[in-house]
């Protein structure tokens, strides 16, 4: 097949530092690759992926994160670039969501922000709108949260993990890793790292003001011989602080899609300890690849029993379940089922279909 794939426009595929859906879309675009599959992709400036096909419609980097008319000149000229594919997965925003569903070649959305509440309410709307709408989830927890969304399934995200670093023996100290959020728990991670007796590194993107403001309540006050901060790190410093750590302290208060962090700590061998919110029970084997507890005091008494996690089955767990080629098996399958359903309406009703691969897909609710 010709698979188009729309990834947001802020920062390159693959991403130089911070960047998970870029991180994704650009394992993803080479795991196709491998299965035989052409592949074009639309994204931000400076992106390169061996064996695909690139379009870039912005000249250079958005200066922000987010500013509407970036996301309209990378957004509506992606049509043109993947007018000829046979299916288009989006990885961008709502923009993306809308105009793929109106285009002339068979669309999902991979949704890769928290739903509920408002969230819930614009998918909806969006869905009312285009009655061709196709959703994909990145977990089961994040689906459960919007069952009356038309979802064409669920693909967790995956990790190239031939090329993160593994590390039998722990290092003596806890690590922290992703953004400076209240939702994140940076200050929980210090909380538990010092009822447990062990240092902790943290690194963190810090770019935005809320993020500023919360390191500057929450976390320098805290510095000190116990507490490391590294800030953000490119992605071989991020495994080598992974890598070292006795585990991955991911005290999250919100519900989070997915979690790449959690699945890269794990293949450095690394377990995770995190809080039962979002995908983390989907993510996290209790008992086998980390701990999953509420609150401080369950994760700081978790601490004690991390010698009983094998990190070797941390790897392992991670190269069945999350790896590259899993995650295409997964889009392979959802895909096809999109291609076999376009085709059933085709025949029912082959008046109203005129592009080579179809138009419309089932109504929203039969997903």
């Amino acid at each position: 097949m010709h698979i188009g794939l729309l990834a947001p426009p802020w920062i390159p595929v693959p991403p130089p530092a911070y960047g998970g859906i870029e991180q994704v879309v650009d394992l993803k675009a080479r795991c196709l690759v491998d299965a035989g599959h052409e592949v074009t992709l639309v994204a931000a400036p400076g992106s390169q992926v061996a064996g695909v096909e690139l379009v870039s419609p912005l000249h250079r980097l958005p200066d922000h994160i987010g500013l509407a008319a970036d996301e309209h000149l990378h957004v509506l000229p992606a049509l043109a670039a993947l007018a000829e594919t046979d299916v288009v997965i989006d990885h961008s925003g709502l923009l993306g969501a809308l105009v793929t569903s109106k285009g002339r070649v068979p669309a999902a959305h991979v949704v890769h922000s928290p739903l509920g509440g408002i969230a819930n309410d614009v998918y909806g709307a969006l869905a009312r709108h285009s009655p061709r709408l196709r959703l994909i989830a990145i977990s089961e927890a994040q689906r459960s949260l919007a069952p009356g969304l038309p979802f064409a399934g669920v693909c967790h995200n995956g990790i190239d993990a031939t090329s993160v670093p593994f590390r039998a023996q722990a290092g003596d100290y806890l690590a922290f890793l992703g953004r400076m959020s209240p939702d994140k728990g940076a200050a929980e991670a210090i909380a538990i790292a010092r009822r447990a007796g062990l240092p902790i590194r943290i690194a963190a993107k810090c770019r935005e003001p809320a993020e500023h403001e919360y390191f500057a309540d929450y976390v320098e006050p805290e510095l000190g011989p116990d507490v490391e901060w590294l800030g953000e790190l490119p992605p071989e410093q991020k495994f080598e602080l992974l890598a070292g750590a006795r585990a991955l302290v991911f005290p999250i208060s919100w519900s989070e899609p997915f979690g790449m962090v959690m699945i890269e700590a794990m293949a450095c061998g690394t377990p995770v300890l995190a809080t039962p919110r979002g995908s983390v029970p989907e993510v996290v084997a209790d008992g086998r690849t980390g701990f999953v507890r509420e609150g401080v005091d369950g994760l700081a008494r978790a601490v004690a029993r991390l010698d009983e996690i094998d990190r070797e089955a941390c790897r392992r767990d991670v190269i069945d379940r999350f790896s590259g080629e899993a995650m295409a098996d997964a889009y392979e399958q959802i895909i096809e089922n999109m291609l076999a359903e376009q085709g059933a309406r085709r025949r029912l009703a082959p008046a109203q279909h005129t592009s080579r691969v179809g138009l419309a897909l089932a109504a929203p609710g039969s997903a």
